[in-house]
């Protein structure tokens, strides 16, 4: 079982770090967490949206309000680079690469 961390230093130790974040309503957002506020507001920035786990759109800066979020989680850089590289294969090679 996880063991329980305290949120807001959680959080302010994820502040200018790569952050997912899942709303109550099964959409996630992945971007840079810029601040958060008294309440436990979220600003990311240089966002993506996720739907449905399907890629959705660039969103640039967004304000979520703490009551929607289900969990906030802090992403590898390896993944946040795999994501945004795309042309990987599943083992994470190039696509070339598996060929040959």
């Amino acid at each position: 079982m996880a063991t329980p961390v305290n949120p807001k230093p959680f959080l302010n130790e994820l502040t200018g770090k790569p952050v997912m974040v899942k709303l109550k309503w099964g959409m996630e957002y992945k971007g840079f967490l810029v601040s958060v506020d008294t309440y436990m507001n979220l600003l990311l920035t240089s966002t993506e949206e996720y739907v449905d786990g399907e890629f959705a759109g660039n969103l640039g800066d967004v304000l979520i309000r703490c009551n929607n979020v289900l969990y906030l989680r802090g992403v590898e850089d390896d993944e946040a680079n795999a994501k945004a590289d795309g042309a990987e294969g599943v083992n994470g090679m190039d696509e070339e690469e598996d060929e040959g």
